[in-house]
């Protein structure tokens, strides 16, 4: 066999270094573009952050070759211009209720029972979920606060009140300092002495442990009620114990020192033996159970990173659906007029390669921003009647569909679809909110997953506490109303809606 040459013709795509910053780039969230932004100008001379007052730097796009740059202005034109959908049938959309949308998330107690209350049902908030286009569907929407007091600030605030002398004002503030986000102490008294009392005598550490001991006391005095407890248990007893003297209090505090493991199991036998309670009494036990915080710390645990900035903002007017783009999280960036002008003609060098990236980087930001607009239009269009009925209208809707519709590859609308959030006037939900999968219908149409989730909690909610329906039962009433849903579907739904299964949802 004798070589020989041969010439192929053959296309293959190359991941150019501005190309795979753009991928890059659009991946990620609000938080991480900042931080990305916030880099590259300490690396980049080039790049100037444009405000109000900066002097005027050169754009960009202004230094485009000609036959680019009319196509360059009209992407950002795009990019900035808002889109209106309208509204089918020529109707005025409806007022959207917030509570169509959902309630505040509650987090489940330790012992497997709820705030709210003991139906195991684990509301969904308005604000940011998750789902997938691409078969697992399952998301749990988070509840997103504002920024607040952190909880060690809130408590070291009260201190003047108590008017605690320098000594005892230390040891609260050092027991501040030990209590984790849920306001539990997460560390014995012994254990936080421990490095406080190296070179003391006997005497001393005496003296430092009846110390912290009673500031102890002053901490659990503080608001909120219960901050400071060793566990759940200690947590719910500081706050019973605060509230008016009745029998029912002393079976409530008796049923969380010893019990409940009973109470999280509807043990209503096993609790009227263990407390000498009837089952009245047990009822108004619980009530005032129910109305404890678990966890005392929650409202002020992780609030600023709890915040979410919309990239999409959804509102109605007229009979229109109007979609923009954020203006807060638009990095505003300029190339610096003064430095663009001295490397201007000279070809080669490092400084024109770093003009270069500076302007790459910009138009990838921009692109970034077009491509989430573009995608955003889409799925108000698709759909359109969530933001009039709420989540139990959504529609089926998969990535590949969007894909399809813009040109795009399922990969960039996933990257789309993750980390970017929509402020609509129901809340703000994640762009993978709003995709689901297909279930069959007796009709011959198709059922979004989301839908069917907002269906199986709505059927929950409204079922007799003393007979909870089953998810043999759920299955059996959405097959009723033509949505053909195994039991064990049933049973996937409702755990991803945090709802616990119906022996823990009856009441006692």
């Amino acid at each position: 066999m004798k070589p020989s040459l041969q010439v192929r013709l053959s296309q293959h795509l190359a991941l150019t270094p501005q190309l795979q910053q753009s991928i890059r780039l659009l991946q990620l969230s609000t938080l991480e573009l900042h931080q990305e932004v916030e880099q590259m100008l300490e690396q980049n001379p080039f790049l100037e952050p444009d405000g109000d007052d900066a002097p005027t730097w050169e754009s960009p796009l202004e230094r485009a070759p000609a036959p680019d740059r009319q196509a360059e202005r009209q992407t950002d034109g795009e990019a900035a211009a808002a889109t209106e959908v309208g509204a089918e049938g020529g109707e005025a959309l409806p007022e959207i209720a917030a509570s169509e949308f959902g309630a505040g998330e509650r987090e489940d107690w330790e012992n497997g029972t709820e705030r709210d209350d003991f139906d195991g049902i684990r509301e969904l908030p308005s604000s940011a979920g998750s789902g997938s286009g691409t078969g697992d569907d399952d998301f749990e929407p988070q509840d997103h606060r504002a920024a607040g007091t952190s909880l060690p600030d809130h408590l070291r605030a009260q201190l003047p009140g108590l008017r605690l002398s320098p000594e005892d004002s230390a040891a609260v503030n050092v027991l501040i300092e030990s209590l984790d986000a849920d306001g539990y102490l997460a560390d014995s008294l012994d254990e936080i002495a421990e490095p406080l009392s190296v070179g003391l005598d006997e005497d001393d550490r005496e003296d430092l442990m009846s110390r912290l001991r009673c500031a102890l006391h002053w901490l659990r005095r503080l608001d909120p009620l219960g901050v400071g407890a060793r566990s759940l248990s200690e947590c719910l007893v500081l706050q019973l114990s605060e509230t008016d003297d009745c029998d029912a209090r002393r079976v409530a505090i008796q049923i969380c020192e010893q019990h409940l493991e009973l109470l999280a199991r509807r043990d209503v036998k096993k609790l009227s033996a263990a407390t000498g309670a009837d089952e009245a009494l047990l009822r108004q036990a619980q009530s005032l159970i129910v109305g404890c915080e678990p966890k005392p710390g929650r409202q002020f645990a992780d609030a600023e990173s709890n915040i979410i900035i919309p990239d999409v903002v959804v509102q109605r007017t007229g009979r229109m659906l109007k979609v923009t783009l954020n203006p807060d999280v638009m990095p505003k960036l300029r190339i610096n007029d003064l430095y663009a002008a001295a490397v201007r003609g000279q070809r080669g060098g490092n400084l024109s390669a770093r003009l270069q990236e500076a302007r790459w980087f910009m138009k990838n930001i921009q692109q970034r921003f077009d491509t989430i607009l573009r995608v955003s239009k889409a799925i108000v269009e698709r759909q359109r009647a969530f933001f009039t009925h709420g989540e139990i209208a959504m529609k089926p809707l998969v990535l590949r569909e969007i894909a399809d519709e813009l040109g795009l590859h399922e990969s960039t609308i996933s990257r789309v679809t993750t980390a970017k959030y929509m402020a609509t006037p129901g809340g703000t939900f994640e762009l993978k909110y709003f995709f689901g999968s297909s279930l069959n219908t007796e009709a011959g149409g198709n059922a979004s997953s989301t839908a069917v989730r907002a269906l199986i909690k709505q059927l929950i909610s409204a079922e007799d506490e003393n007979k909870p329906l089953s998810d043999s039962a759920l299955s059996q009433m959405l097959e009723e109303q033509g949505i053909q849903v195994a039991r064990r579907t049933v049973a996937k739904y409702r755990e991803a809606l945090k709802i616990a299964p119906a022996n823990l949802r009856k009441a006692i």
